[in-house]
């Protein structure tokens, strides 16, 4: 085996060995509020609390079809619990959502009036 040939299989090697040693990470997707799914009975901000978020994660809401919804939503509408567009406000007959997160801090509400003041409120923080 000649230098030249020596040469290419240790960079070959390399190259190889490198290939198998890196991480790739895959998005991941989060039900919220696990079994209870999106309603009355989970506290989001516990919930959340924990959890490793990434952007490109996606948050699939799962609800009692014709009473809820999930709207992503800004800072202010999520302090307000008050969505922009009245569209958003209605309730959706489907009985889930899927959402995906953006790098920072990403909110959610129940945009069916009253829903979102008792507690139907997610705030979720992708690294």
């Amino acid at each position: 085996m000649g230098r030249c040939s020596a040469s290419l299989v240790v960079l070959g090697l390399m190259v190889l060995l490198c290939s198998t040693t890196t991480t790739t990470v895959l998005a991941e997707t989060h039900v919220v509020g696990d079994s209870s799914g999106w309603g009355f009975s989970v506290s989001y901000d516990s919930w959340a609390t924990g959890k490793a978020f990434a952007a490109g994660d996606t948050l699939v809401f799962k609800y009692q079809a014709g009473a809820h919804n999930a709207v992503a939503v800004s800072a202010s509408e999520y302090r307000s619990c008050k969505v922009r567009r009245a569209a958003d406000a209605a309730a959706t007959a489907t009985g889930s959502a899927t959402l995906s997160l953006k790098k920072g801090v990403n909110y959610f509400i129940c945009g069916v009036p009253g829903h979102c003041a008792a507690g139907m409120k997610l705030r979720a923080v992708a690294n």
